[in-house]
């Protein structure tokens, strides 16, 4: 099948094909980039209108229709006009999954201001940080962040501060969102540029601080075209494998009505799942928080057909006492990304959910979404492989030298194409770091098979990947360590079966102080989101192992250290 696959993926890229792949300059380097694809999201959300009826987001009882999206988006984005926002200017959201969150999405992107999504996890300090490093005109943001941003009048400034789904009465500086709402107006007519930022979105650096990383226009329509390509191409070249009887030679087109279960502040929902459904006029069912059990109903009450999350999820789905009472009839894919999909995993979604199928994603922030892609039989048949790497990308693996390695040799995995950010917000020195001649350094160690399928054995970056969130011990460390008691910490990841990894620290700490695991934990809750504070904690009485270069032996702790002894 991976001869039908080659076949499919030539005749879809080849000259005048819908997936044909051109050069273009962007930042000055020539990469590769799909000819046909819109030169912004405005023109995506704009072909959306077609769409007229049918649902677009669904919240509890909460629903409307893409008419009644458009016209709250239209309204919206005449008052952000009104008020001077335009290209070049930012628009700040920090919020849970609320329908609210895409509406105000697509008016910033519409009138061609920058998103800047702000993670929705981070306590008050670290919005107040985003706030200033971005710089946004407007901030709008739920009850929950809006009680954390007030005590920050400093960074708040004169920004305008609208409220979504807040506590009556309003703070007198906040805007309701209803303010927003039933403007008799229209779009602005403009022109964006395709290399220009569409949103800005943080992701952690080993230097503790988050990076904003500037995804553009001409990025994020790649990797939804990256998509599309990939559920054609699998599907065809399956289907010519097995022959003109395949069922899954359907030409009837897939209705999508995709479960949003991880956060619109990431690529993976916005991105790639949100975006993909406006484009093809399908469904988006949001939730409060995610929860096994009220997944599994809305999948039977909304008839979701994808649901795209962090392994977990599809892993507590299928486990859920609920699974085998529930009409899960409509799913047709189950899986996602943030974290690798165990290949036990998907034999167990091939096996007992008999209309889907596996499916992942590998990608990075600094990728506007997907790299690689596998579903179906190829990831059944390679389920240790994250896939191929996209038409529109270059790669390559290098050695700790920079020099390229041979064919299925283990290095780096650098990649370059128009998918790729343009750099850190107001980090030159990180962006020189991480991008290099137009080849982002990805941080992880794979290795690439004789058909093309790219295998992720580790990460050369120092982090925690807990439940699809990064964590970087940087970050963390650099918390511990200012705690006055503090002598010394390493912080690394340790083995978790439901999140894949959970953070913890061995800490070095003065023993005079009486320094205990509860005041520790409740020092960092007041500087870090709580996804990062250490599960595991070991207090310990000799300074930490160190190699001759004076670096902390992580593997060694990581050894030696019984998480049942952990305080």
């Amino acid at each position: 099948m991976y001869e039908q696959l080659r076949e499919v993926w030539q005749e879809l890229t080849a000259p005048g094909a819908l997936f044909e792949v051109h050069q273009v300059v962007t930042h000055g380097v020539p990469v590769r980039a799909y000819a046909s694809a819109p030169s912004s999201l405005r023109e995506v959300w704009l072909g959306s209108a077609g769409h007229d009826d049918k649902e677009y987001l669904v919240y509890q009882d909460e629903r409307w229709t893409f008419s009644k999206a458009h016209r709250d988006v239209t309204s919206i984005a005449s008052w952000l006009v009104e008020r001077g926002i335009g290209p070049g200017d930012r628009v700040a959201i920090a919020m849970r999954n609320y329908p609210e969150w895409m509406l105000a999405y697509w008016a910033t992107i519409s009138i061609g201001a920058t998103c800047v999504g702000m993670n929705a996890w981070w306590t008050g300090p670290e919005l107040a940080y985003g706030l200033t490093d971005a710089d946004p005109k407007v901030l709008i943001c739920d009850g929950e962040r809006l009680e954390r941003i007030l005590p920050h009048a400093a960074e708040l400034g004169s920004r305008e501060l609208i409220a979504v789904r807040a506590a009556e009465p309003l703070p007198d500086r906040a805007i309701a969102w209803s303010e927003l709402l039933g403007h008799d107006a229209s779009l602005p007519d403009l022109t964006i540029d395709p290399d220009s930022d569409a949103c800005i979105f943080y992701t952690s650096g080993t230097t503790g601080r988050p990076k904003g990383a500037q995804l553009t226009h001409r990025g994020c329509v790649n990797n939804l075209y990256s998509l599309m390509f990939w559920n054609m191409a699998a599907a065809a070249a399956s289907a010519r494998a097995k022959g003109p009887s395949s069922s899954s030679d359907d030409p009837t087109p897939l209705k999508i009505v995709s479960l949003v279960c991880t956060p619109l502040f990431h690529v993976t929902a916005n991105n790639c799942v949100a975006h993909s459904a406006t484009l093809a006029g399908g469904k988006l069912i949001f939730m409060y928080k995610w929860n096994a059990g009220h997944a599994l109903e809305l999948i039977e009450r909304e008839r979701v057909t994808h649901l795209s999350g962090v392994p977990t999820m599809s892993r507590e789905l299928l486990a859920h006492s609920d699974f085998e009472k529930t009409d899960t009839s409509s799913l047709k894919s189950l899986g996602g990304g943030g974290a690798q999909i165990q290949p036990d995993l998907v034999d167990k979604i091939d096996r007992f959910v008999a209309t889907a199928r596996p499916t992942t994603g590998y990608g990075m922030t600094e990728t506007c979404g997907i790299i690689t892609a596998n579903s179906a039989d190829y990831f059944v048949d390679k389920p240790a492989s994250a896939g191929p790497a996209m038409p529109v990308f270059e790669t390559k693996c290098v050695d700790q030298d920079g020099k390229d390695v041979g064919p299925g040799e283990i290095g780096e995995l650098c990649v370059r194409g128009a998918q790729v950010i343009r750099g850190y917000l107001n980090r030159p020195e990180a962006t020189a770091e991480a991008i290099q001649d137009g080849w982002l350094r990805t941080g992880d160690v794979a290795r690439i098979d004789e058909d093309g399928f790219i295998f992720i054995v580790d990460r050369a970056k120092d982090m925690v990947l807990r439940g699809g969130e990064n964590v970087y011990c940087a970050d963390v460390e650099a918390t511990i360590a200012s705690h006055v008691a503090v002598l010394e910490c390493a912080v690394f990841g340790v083995e978790d079966e439901r999140l894949g990894e959970e953070v913890a620290a061995a800490v070095h700490a003065d023993p005079k102080s009486g320094l205990n695991a509860e005041a520790l934990r409740a020092f960092c809750a007041e500087n870090l989101a709580n996804y990062k504070i250490p599960r595991y904690l070991w207090l310990l009485d000799e300074p930490l192992p160190r190699n001759a270069s004076g670096k902390f032996l992580k593997k060694q702790l990581r050894a030696d250290l019984d998480p049942a002894d952990a305080q």
